[in-house]
C-alpha cells in the first residue's frame, strides 16, 4: 500500500492512448489523494479530518512536496466551495427558532461575541505593549481586531460532531452549545458583511453595505416565498433535480447581489456601491428557505457536492501556509490558542451563569466550545484578499486552529471532571451551586427518579394523569435547574444534584423509598453507568424496587447481576408498539389503531410536558 501510495505522487508520462491529465484535473486528484489518505490517519488517531485537509495542502502545496504546480486551479475550486458552505450555513438558520430560545441563550448569545472581540482586542494591544509578537500584530492597525474576531468564535463542525457521538446534543449543554454556536455564526455573518468596510469605517460605506444586505434579504425572501417554494413544490416528486434547483437558487441570488450597483448606474447614472459579495450573497439565499418545507432535502443535496469543495477549500488553505520564517507566527498561534481558551472561562461562563444556566452546565459549555472557529479560517481567508494583513498571520491562524482542534476531543471527556475539580473555588469566588427548595425529605418518598430527561417527562406526565396521589409522593433527583420549576408544577418534589455523587444519593434519603427508577441510558451518563448506580442505590436501599434503564441487550444480564428488579430496554418497548401499527396498517385499520392509541395516552400535541 505504501509503494502504492508513493508511485501514486510520481509525475508518470502520458501514455499514447490516453493523453496527458489536464493540469486542473491532475491537481484535484492529488488534493483529494493525499487528503483523502491523511484523513484515514488523522480519523485512526482522533485527529480531526479538518486538521488532515489542510496538512494535505501543506503536503502538496511549496512547502512539502510540490505536486500541485498551479495553486489557482485550487483556488478556484475552493472558492467555489466556499460559497456553497456559506449556502449550507444559511439554510440552516432559522430565525424563528433563535427569536424562542429561552433568555439565556438570547442574553448570552447576544453580548458573548462582541465582548469576546473585546478581550481579544486588548490581549493584542497588551502584547503590542509589552513588543511580544510585534512584527505580525502591528502589521496593520486592523490585526488587533481581527486577534478579537478570530477567538470569539467556535468550531460547529467539531462540536456537534462530539455531541453527535456521545449522543449527548439533546442534554442541557448540548442545546445550550448548538444555540450559542448559531448566535457565533450569525455575527460571524456580519463581520464578513463589514469587512470590506474596515479600511474604511467611515458611515457612508457601512450603511451602504447593510442597505445593500437588507434589499437583497428583502428580494429574496419575497421571491422565496412567492416564487421558489412553488417551483421546489413542482419538482418535489423529482429529487435528483433538487441540488440543480437549489444551486441554481443560490447563484441567482449571489449574482443579483454582486450586480445591486446596475440598475442604478443605468437608470439614474450613479453608483450607490451597495453590492453584496459572492459570500453574503450566499448566506442570504440559504437563509430565505431555512424556513421552507423543502430545506431539509436541499441540505442532504447540497451537502453532498458540498462536502467535495469543502475538502478542497481547506487542502487550498494550507497550500497557502508559508514557511514560518518568523517566530512571531509560533508566538501569536499560541497566543490565540491560549486566548481562545481564557475567554471561554472569563467571558463565556459568566455569562452563561449569570443569565440563568446553573453553575455545572454553564462550565461544561464553555469548556466544550474552546475552540478556534473554521469561521476564523473563513474571516481570515477574506482578510488576505482584502489586503487588511500578509498571510502570515492566516499561517498562525491555521496553526492555532489545528492546536485547538486537537485539544478539543480531551477538553469535551474531561468537562464534568474538571467542573468537579473547580467546584469549591468557583464557589468561593461567588459562583454558587443552585440550592433546592425541596433540599430536605425526612419522611422519604414513595418513588424516586433519579436523573430527568424526555423518558422521565413522559412517565411524570403519565402519572400524573394516571396516579396523581403518586405524583405527591415522587422525588425528582437532577442538576438541571432550569427544569426544577416545571417539574413542581406537575405536582412532584426536585432535588438538586449529581447522581453519580453518592453523597446526593445519601441525602435524597433513598433508604425509605419504595421504587427507584434509573431514567437515564448510560451514553447520557457522565462519571457513572447504570451499573455502578444500581451496586451504590442497593447499598444504600437493600429493600427497595430498582428499576433500571439498558440500551444494548448484552447489559441486561449485567444489570440484574448488579442488583435491578427490573431492566427496561426503550428500544424494544418501541418496537413492540411499532410492529402492532404495522399489523394494523397491513389490515388498513392504521386510522383505528392511531384514534385508540391517542385515545389511551393522550394526543402527543396536547401534552403538557416539562420536555415536549
Amino acid at each position: 500500500m505504501a509503494l502504492s501510495f508513493s508511485l501514486s505522487l510520481l509525475p508518470l508520462p502520458a501514455f499514447a492512448s490516453g493523453g496527458d491529465l489536464p493540469p486542473l484535473v491532475r491537481d484535484i486528484g492529488y488534493s483529494l489523494l493525499l487528503a483523502g489518505v491523511l484523513a484515514v490517519l488523522f480519523t485512526r488517531f482522533r485527529i480531526p479530518s479538518i486538521a488532515a485537509f489542510l496538512a494535505a495542502g501543506i503536503l502538496a502545496g511549496p512547502l512539502g512536496m510540490g505536486l500541485v504546480t498551479d495553486p489557482g486551479n485550487i483556488d478556484t475550486i475552493a472558492q467555489l466551495g466556499f460559497v456553497l458552505l456559506l449556502f449550507m450555513i444559511g439554510l440552516e438558520i432559522d430565525l424563528r427558532q433563535i427569536l424562542s430560545s429561552g433568555r439565556t441563550v438570547m442574553v448570552s448569545g447576544l453580548l458573548q461575541y462582541p465582548l469576546t472581540i473585546l478581550f481579544g482586542t486588548g490581549i493584542a494591544y497588551l502584547l503590542l505593549w509589552l513588543g511580544i509578537g510585534a512584527g505580525l500584530l502591528g502589521e496593520t492597525p486592523l490585526v488587533p481586531l481581527y486577534i478579537g474576531i478570530l477567538i470569539a468564535g467556535s468550531s460547529t463542525l467539531l462540536v456537534i460532531q462530539l455531541f453527535a457521538m456521545t449522543f449527548s446534543l439533546d442534554t442541557v449543554a448540548g442545546r445550550t452549545c448548538l444555540s450559542l454556536l448559531i448566535f457565533q455564526d450569525i455575527w460571524a455573518i456580519i463581520i464578513i458583511a463589514l469587512q470590506p468596510s474596515f479600511n474604511d469605517p467611515a458611515i457612508t460605506p457601512v450603511l451602504a453595505s447593510l442597505g445593500g444586505i437588507i434589499l437583497l434579504s428583502a428580494i429574496a425572501a419575497l421571491t422565496a416565498q412567492y416564487v421558489t417554494r412553488p417551483a421546489f413544490a413542482w419538482i418535489a416528486k423529482a429529487p435528483e433535480l433538487m441540488l440543480v434547483a437549489a444551486l441554481a437558487w443560490c447563484f441567482i441570488v449571489l449574482m443579483l447581489g454582486m450586480n445591486l450597483d446596475l440598475p442604478f448606474q443605468l437608470i439614474a447614472g450613479v453608483n450607490p456601491h451597495i453590492s453584496v459579495g459572492a459570500g453574503m450573497g450566499a448566506l442570504i439565499a440559504g437563509a430565505s428557505l431555512a424556513s421552507s418545507p423543502f430545506s431539509t432535502e436541499v441540505v442532504s443535496k447540497v451537502g453532498i457536492v458540498r462536502d467535495f469543495f469543502i475538502v478542497l477549500f481547506f487542502v487550498g488553505l494550507g497550500m497557502t501556509i508559508p514557511s514560518v520564517k518568523s517566530p512571531d507566527i509560533l508566538i501569536i498561534a499560541a497566543v490565540l490558542a491560549v486566548a481562545a481558551l481564557a475567554a471561554r472561562f472569563l467571558i463565556f461562563f459568566p455569562l452563561l451563569y449569570f443569565s440563568g444556566l446553573d453553575r455545572r452546565n454553564s462550565m461544561v459549555s464553555s469548556i466544550r466550545l474552546a475552540q478556534v472557529s473554521e469561521f476564523a479560517l473563513i474571516v481570515v481567508f477574506l482578510g488576505v484578499q482584502e489586503g487588511h494583513f500578509s498571510s502570515d498571520l492566516s499561517s498562525a491562524v491555521i496553526l492555532a486552529f489545528i492546536m485547538t482542534a486537537l485539544v478539543t476531543p480531551a477538553l469535551f471527556r474531561k468537562a464534568h471532571a474538571f467542573y468537579e475539580r473547580m467546584a469549591n473555588i468557583l464557589g468561593r469566588c461567588g459562583f454558587h451551586a443552585p440550592v433546592s427548595g425541596d433540599d430536605q425529605f425526612d419522611d422519604g418518598a414513595s418513588l424516586v427518579l433519579l436523573g430527568f430527561h424526555r423518558f422521565a417527562s413522559s412517565l411524570l406526565h403519565d402519572l400524573s394523569l394516571v396516579h396523581p396521589r403518586l405524583v405527591g409522593k415522587t422525588l425528582v433527583v437532577d442538576f438541571n435547574v432550569s427544569l426544577h420549576d416545571a417539574i413542581r408544577n406537575e405536582g412532584a418534589r426536585v432535588l438538586y444534584g449529581n447522581i453519580a455523587n453518592t453523597e446526593t444519593l445519601h441525602h435524597a434519603v433513598l433508604d425509605r423509598a419504595k421504587v427507584i427508577v434509573l431514567t437515564i441510558p448510560d451514553e447520557m451518563l457522565v462519571g457513572t453507568n447504570n451499573q455502578k448506580l444500581i451496586h451504590a442505590v442497593r447499598e444504600i436501599s437493600p429493600d427497595a424496587a430498582i428499576i433500571a434503564c439498558a440500551t444494548r441487550l448484552d447489559e441486561i444480564d449485567a444489570l440484574y447481576k448488579a442488583g435491578a428488579d427490573f431492566v427496561y430496554v426503550p428500544r424494544l418497548e418501541a418496537s413492540k408498539a411499532l410492529s402492532e401499527a404495522i399489523g394494523f396498517a397491513l389490515n388498513g385499520q392504521i386510522r383505528q389503531y392511531r384514534e385508540d392509541e391517542d385515545g389511551k395516552i393522550f394526543p402527543p400535541r396536547l401534552r403538557d410536558e416539562v420536555l415536549r
